[in-house]
């Protein structure tokens, strides 16, 4: 099943990186200040980072300075690299880990237009990071742990790279509650976000085993509806990439980018197939639409804000 839901998110991020989201849609930039980007954080960078896919800001709480190496799992078009980058500064680095060619290409492009040239984009998985032991100050990502299939593998290579002292900075979905089991096995509920995420206390353990020391995951309380509260939201539901047929559980196939969370029961016609879908994207709208009508995801899962320090010598907590 991991096999299968790799293939179903890299799917839908390449395809998301196609659809042109940007800032400069009133939709798309409301859910990212709806989860914490400032009008003036949005203003600094290409409109095209960002792609209201957001379920925090973590650039906002990782205290970066001067001269650090910062990384971002899952960097998506860039919009946390490129705001990291302003922050750490010409002489710090901003790198961003992504598994999807188009969107590395994405977060180049941009990067070039911001003119960033503190910033550098590796094809990975989060998992398996290309970079040395011992080598980062801060990790930062933005509610895409949520959708590995082995969370733990994701945090002990986050060990493995951030220096003695180093910290993690992460926004992320975690659940309040175990999920029904109509959501808890939908290969379309994990992309989408919920499916995948882990009881906050269980995330809480993975952290602390993966040896990380003052471990914090903090329910922030946002609304995960917003996005499809937003009017003509272009990231609720974009139109649905081709899927290879390993990558299917039960014809389902995946909803929205990672990070972009499943729309709000009472939205479903946020997901309504556009005429041009073929037959089989439109049975999966009307899928979806149908098994989000039954649940409010807010009951289960949450938006966290998740910190972490690596032991070692002159520790700090986050400011």
């Amino acid at each position: 099943m991991s096999e299968s839901i790799t293939q179903a998110v890299k799917a839908k991020y390449g395809s998301v990186a196609g659809f042109g989201l940007s800032s400069d849609q009133q939709g798309v930039r409301a859910v990212a200040e709806a989860f914490g980007y400032s009008a003036e954080e949005l203003a600094s960078i290409p409109g095209e980072a960002n792609m209201g896919l957001s379920c925090g800001n973590p650039t906002a709480t990782a205290n970066l300075r001067d001269g650090e190496v910062v990384v971002d799992l899952g960097s998506g078009g860039g919009l946390d690299v490129l705001l990291a980058a302003k922050k750490v500064g010409p002489s710090g680095r901003a790198i961003g880990i992504d598994m999807t060619p188009e969107m590395i290409a994405l977060a180049g492009r941009n990067a070039a237009k911001a003119g960033a040239t503190n910033t550098e984009f590796h094809l990975a998985s989060i998992d398996n990071l290309p970079l040395p032991d011992a080598s980062v100050d801060c990790v930062i990502s933005n509610c895409v742990i949520n959708l590995a299939p082995d969370k733990s593998a994701v945090f002990r290579e986050i060990a493995r790279v951030l220096k003695p002292g180093g910290r993690l900075a992460v926004s992320d979905i975690a659940l309040k509650q175990g999920l029904p089991e109509a959501l808890a096995t939908d290969l379309m509920a994990y992309v989408g976000c919920i499916a995948g995420a882990v009881l906050i206390p269980e995330y809480r353990q993975m952290l602390l085993d993966a040896g990380f020391s003052t471990v914090e995951v903090v329910d922030t309380g946002a609304d995960l509806n917003a996005y499809a509260k937003v009017e003509n939201q272009a990231a609720c539901c974009p139109p649905p990439a081709s899927v290879p047929a390993a990558s299917t559980t039960a014809g389902a196939l995946p909803i929205a980018e990672a990070g972009c969370c499943t729309p709000a029961p009472s939205e479903a016609g946020c997901c309504s197939p556009a005429p041009a879908e073929a037959p089989d994207d439109a049975a999966f709208h009307d899928r979806l639409a149908e098994l989000l009508r039954r649940y409010d995801v807010n009951d289960y899962a949450a938006s966290v804000r998740v910190f972490a320090l690596k032991p070692g010598r002159d520790a700090e907590l986050l400011g």
